[in-house]
């Protein structure tokens, strides 16, 4: 079984108030090196076999279309997942 992961963000110009959020409870828990935060989403699609060009393919097709709200995401990685 082959895995393929997607990663969706926010594009830069859209607010985030979740990472806003983290941003700003981090130095309360000591985390001071951090001075912003974006959160996004990732996806785990897995095939059988092995990850092939054309899996990957489709599967950037179901991050554009499907996974990702184009408006207001930008698709930032899609690739097999190393073991």
């Amino acid at each position: 079984m082959g895995r393929i992961i997607v990663e969706v963000m926010p594009k830069p110009e859209i607010l985030d108030p979740q990472g806003k959020a983290i941003a700003g409870a981090l130095p309360h828990q000591g985390f001071t090196e951090f001075t912003d935060v974006r959160q996004g989403k990732r996806f785990e699609l897995t095939v059988d076999g092995e990850v092939t060009e054309e899996a990957l393919a489709a599967a950037t097709r179901a991050a554009e279309n499907v996974l990702s709200n184009p408006v207001i995401e930008d698709v930032v990685g899609v690739y097999a997942e190393d073991k």
